[in-house]
């Protein structure tokens, strides 16, 4: 069955793409834990795992001692939490085949005692600014934040002893940090705290294969390639592994003496990591920058495996809205990640409609599956369609919008309606009318929200409950 309903009127062509939030790829966060090596690197000497903070904290009543003023030890603790990070996500030991994440020499890294008393002062300072971390301005990536006492030994970076004095001199914690590290530094204060992986994703990559990994190792070869003229380019970096990425992959294997495969493997992908850091000097004071930003700018207009930014649960609902209707297009879990099931759903439905079979969801794909799916809605009768729990898709939906989270939003409004006859009814349709304004607007005024005629986050959870708890008896919003 093939349904080509075209839809003109209005049409917002990137309704679910206008994700507001930053995908799931590399954004710096907290971790929960660190491994310390407790010796220099190549020595044969215990690794031990401790949570994240305590390791902050006893570097800091190894490095430093409580009776400096406030803003000093501020400024060190910041200090030493960004030197951290940035090991642990610069892979640095990891990417040369070791198994922590950082060690206590402090020829190489930080000051660490295992087991060490902790003091008191230090320890409220570090849980006050657990999440602030050292950035270059406009980057998000934890600088290498070098420091030294600034009495035995001197460096480019902050000096210990220093801090004191200007702090004694009424500087506060921002000021020292400027002071030694230049203007172009922001203070990261708001880092979440999640558990961080090691990056390589397992298996291999391969032609024909779409992912997060994938784009983030072309972008890396990119650049590499500016340093290493003989990789040639990648034409079109979006996360499709496709025959020039299989030629800069063998040609990098080539320069760096790895089996010309063509195949990113785990010697590869740790390879091209610490290339990565050296080519861009992430590791040192004077770094070029990151690709965060710039991956966020490539994949904000699709989404690829790997992808849990807002909005995949909304494309596997359409997902599963097609395989109704096309048999070799498999229904998917909702679970709001984009994993290989949603990406081969994905890859299938390309297949039927004749579009570049890559697995990802872009532009194109988007619009489609727009088109066919809302055509497919409007044929079944009300009563036959089901809507399961799906989260905010990242949009503030308002008069205009037309998309398939539309017609959600109509559909579980519409049925509310039977039970608050003041909503007004909507045939559903998939267009942001007046009519639809009206019903959120009232809406919102019965349930105590701001009735700005507006589905944000907090109005879209509060229709998917009161939906779910009329039609099924239960709030199943997690």
């Amino acid at each position: 069955m093939h349904i080509n309903k075209a839809k003109n009127k209005n049409r917002d062509i990137r309704a679910l793409q206008e994700i507001n939030v930053p995908p799931n790829i590399p954004i710096i966060s907290i971790p929960t834990n660190i491994t310390v090596h407790l010796g220099a690197p190549e020595d044969d000497a215990e690794n031990v795992t401790v949570p994240f903070i305590d390791y902050i904290k006893n570097v800091a009543s190894s490095e430093l001692y409580p009776t400096w003023p406030d803003s000093s030890l501020r400024a060190n603790i910041i200090a030493i939490t960004s030197v951290a990070l940035n090991r642990i996500y610069t892979e640095w030991y990891r990417s040369r085949g070791y198994n922590f994440d950082i060690t206590n020499d402090t020829r190489y890294d930080q000051s660490y005692v295992h087991n060490r008393g902790i003091f008191d002062n230090i320890s409220i300072i570090a849980d006050q600014i657990f999440n602030y971390y050292l950035a270059r301005t406009g980057q998000d990536f934890p600088l290498y934040a070098r420091f030294c006492d600034g009495r035995i030994s001197l460096c480019d970076g902050l000096q210990q002893w220093g801090t004191v004095e200007l702090a004694n001199a009424g500087y506060t914690f921002e000021e020292i940090l400027r002071y030694y590290y230049g203007e172009n530094i922001e203070i990261i204060t708001n880092a979440p705290q999640t558990d961080v992986q090691r990056t390589y994703p397992g298996g291999t990559m391969s032609l024909g294969y779409s992912s997060l990994n994938i784009l983030r190792m072309q972008y890396n070869l990119e650049r590499i390639r500016l340093n290493y003229p003989a990789i040639p380019s990648i034409s079109q970096i979006d996360g499709f592994f496709g025959p020039e990425t299989e030629a800069a992959v063998k040609a990098f294997q080539g320069i760096f003496q790895l089996p010309q495969t063509g195949v990113i493997d785990e010697g590869t992908w740790y390879r091209i990591i610490r290339t990565y850091t050296a080519v861009t000097k992430l590791a040192e004071l004077s770094t070029e920058g990151l690709i965060f930003n710039e991956l966020y700018g490539i994949t904000s207009e699709q989404f690829l495996e790997g992808d849990v930014r807002p909005g995949v649960d909304l494309l596997q609902y359409a997902l599963n809205v097609l395989s109704a209707f096309y048999d070799t297009v498999p229904a998917v879990p909702i679970t709001s990640v984009y994993d290989y099931r949603t990406r081969d759903a994905v890859l299938q439905y390309q297949k039927i409609m004749g579009l570049p079979q890559t697995g990802i969801a872009n532009e194109a794909t988007i619009n489609s599956m727009y088109v066919t799916v809302m055509g497919i809605l409007e044929a079944i009768p009300p009563e036959g369609v089901y809507i399961p729990v799906l989260r905010w898709p990242g949009i503030n939906y308002s008069l205009g919008h037309e998309s398939p989270g539309v017609y959600v939003i109509q559909e579980m409004l519409s049925y509310i309606s039977l039970i608050m006859p003041e909503i007004p009814y909507i045939n559903p349709n998939g267009i942001y009318d007046e009519t639809t304004q009206r019903a959120v607007t009232t809406f919102q005024s019965l349930n105590g929200l701001d009735p700005t005629g507006t589905v944000n986050e907090q109005t879209w959870n509060l229709i998917v409950s009161v939906y779910r708890q009329q039609r099924f008896g239960g709030i199943t919003i997690v």
